[in-house]
């Protein structure tokens, strides 16, 4: 149990960040340049030396997301649920579950980058470690899962999850927007267990993520094979993501794509209090009913602004692949115009109706300068919010969409699918604790002091957030009682990484 501590910001760290700023401000004015007779890389004579004593490492902001994993409770409730192991001989099951995630933050992208990780003498004494567990032991651990275990470890991250929510000011989440999706995750191993060939032609798996959609955290993840449908026991996974946020949440909309319609299910959610905005498949049935309303039920879209232009409303560029596509004679749609409805419905399964939202979008195809033909296209969206304008609605409901950075991030920056072990469960739990990587990150966000600071890293692409927070050369020192983390360089984000560890350190240990 970590001991209660207080950690404040020296008024020395202040002046010592407001004399970097200045000096790298300095270097960067804007400057009325003579012509330069050398490059500006000129630097030269440079040389290597090695500290027999002073020791350093690169991810100075590490000491920080270990810290808020101590102080919000998710090592213990880790090892208090999480039972893999009979003896501790001598990792705990924190220790794996951490080891792969601080592998990712310290930059890693493969197992065996944990080995570099492993024979960092800094590394493991910043984190107080004598050892941490090697690439091959830690894939043995994601061997030692079963279904069972990987949703105990899902709940274990929910709590802390739960705690960085109690944190937060209140309204935090006056309106929780709860998306899911599937995606397909490639594999080019041939002996890997429960994989299958989608419907893209990829072998590999197609793992569910159900995410929170105002702070983009990933609530739940389920591995399975690559030939199931993208809905396929979705619904138990959406009902544990409603009870996870209902008691934060002042009112939960539900959205998702086609797959999702889930019309069996819409009056139990819908008698709960959930609210739902998921797209219906173009079936005859709808696309008759669409074709019968008369020309004065339909208006024009006008779609809801994405920001307001404070300034002058820019230029736009050329659009150079449209032209490509003219200039060589391709086969191209265009978009005319669009039009929206709405009406009552009342899907099959479904004992009430709801409000069926139409859009009508009124295409070209051309090829070339010559039109070929016009063409109507429906899209449907059944939805049980009623109070909004039908803009608002569409808007919502492509909203969604955002979910799909999010994935991407999963899957480009975290590289939490690339699924490196050798079955369906071993590969789900490594994508769980790979994941806990992008979900440290908003959780570190989320307990910014500065809320606009804190808003702008939780839009943060994973990469970014690592340069800015994470990856900083840190001269590592241990003392008698402490562990210090002396950063040695400066960039605009290490003032709001001093005051989130001050407010980390002083949180009631979980």
């Amino acid at each position: 149990q970590p001991m209660k501590r207080t950690f404040r910001v020296p008024r020395t760290y202040r002046k010592i960040l407001r004399n970097r700023k200045a000096r790298i401000e300095r270097r960067l004015a804007p400057r009325n340049w003579s012509a330069q007779a050398q490059p500006m890389l000129r630097g030269s004579n440079l040389c290597y030396q090695m500290g027999e004593r002073a020791g350093a490492v690169g991810c100075g902001g590490l000491g920080a997301i270990h810290t808020m994993a101590q102080r919000l409770g998710l090592v213990e409730d880790i090892n208090e649920h999480l039972h893999l192991l009979k003896v501790h001989l001598p990792y705990h099951e924190s220790d794996h579950v951490l080891n792969l995630a601080y592998n990712i933050l310290a930059g890693g992208v493969r197992l065996e980058d944990i080995e570099l990780r492993r024979q960092d003498e800094n590394f493991l004494k910043g984190l107080g470690a004598e050892r941490i567990p090697d690439p091959t032991t830690a894939g043995d651990f994601t061997r030692r899962f079963t279904a069972e275990d990987i949703l105990t470890l899902q709940e274990c991250l929910n709590r802390t999850r739960q705690r960085v929510w109690q944190q937060q000011p209140e309204g935090f989440l006056e309106e929780a927007f709860i998306d899911v999706d599937g995606s397909i995750a490639g594999t080019y191993g041939e002996c890997k267990g429960g994989m299958g060939l989608s419907y893209k032609g990829v072998w590999g798996y197609h793992p569910l993520v159900v995410s929170l959609a105002n702070t983009k955290e990933v609530l739940y993840l389920v591995n399975r094979p690559g030939n199931v449908p993208s809905h396929q026991d979705s619904v138990a996974w959406i009902d544990r993501a409603i009870a996870l946020v209902q008691p934060h949440a002042g009112q939960i909309t539900l959205r998702g794509d086609t797959d999702f319609s889930h019309t069996a299910q819409l009056d139990r959610w819908d008698g709960s209090g959930v609210k739902f905005i998921l797209g219906l498949d173009a079936h005859p049935k709808v696309v008759q009913l669409a074709e019968a309303l008369s020309a004065q039920a339909w208006t024009p879209l006008e779609r809801v602004a994405k920001y307001e232009i404070l300034t002058g409303p820019r230029t736009k560029p050329e659009r150079v692949k449209e032209r490509i596509v003219r200039e060589k004679g391709y086969e191209n749609i265009v978009l005319v115009g669009e039009d929206v409805t709405h009406l009552d419905y009342r899907p099959g399964h479904c004992h009430k109706g709801y409000r069926l939202v139409i859009v009508r979008k009124n295409l070209s195809v051309q090829r070339g300068e010559r039109v070929l033909f016009d063409e109507v296209r429906y899209f449907f969206y059944l939805t049980n919010r009623w109070e909004l304008d039908l803009p608002e609605v569409v808007g919502l409901a492509n909203g969604r969409c955002d979910q799909e950075n999010v994935i991407g991030e999963l899957k480009h920056g975290v590289h939490a699918m690339r699924m490196p072990v050798d079955d369906l469960v071993s590969n789900g739990a490594y994508l769980v604790m790979a994941a806990l990587a992008w979900n440290l990150k908003a959780w570190f966000a989320l307990l910014v002091p500065d809320r606009a600071r804190g808003l702008e890293l939780l839009k943060m692409e994973f990469r970014s957030f690592l340069q800015a927070i994470v990856l900083l050369p840190c001269q590592i020192v241990r003392t008698a009682r402490r562990i210090v983390w002396r950063i040695l360089s400066y960039n605009r984000w290490l003032t709001d990484l001093f005051a989130t560890f001050e407010r980390i350190v002083s949180l009631e240990a979980g």
